[in-house]
């Protein structure tokens, strides 16, 4: 829901704009574990978090 408000246009979602994303399709956001999830994305872009993200998945083995 961060990212598609962020694609939407809003540079540094709300908690309004996050809980307005997953009550569309019937989700029902916990406020304090969303405050928390805003607070640790607040100030960073989604392009670097992307990217940490990346690198950290592909230190993970993966096999079948």
């Amino acid at each position: 829901a961060y990212l598609l408000a962020v694609i939407g246009g809003k540079a540094s979602p709300s908690q309004n704009d996050i809980e307005k994303i997953l009550s569309s399709v019937g989700i029902e956001a916990d406020a304090e574990k969303l405050k928390k999830v805003i607070a640790s994305l607040e100030g960073k872009s989604i392009e670097e978090l992307i990217a940490e993200g990346r690198s950290k998945l592909s230190s993970m083995p993966v096999g079948g």
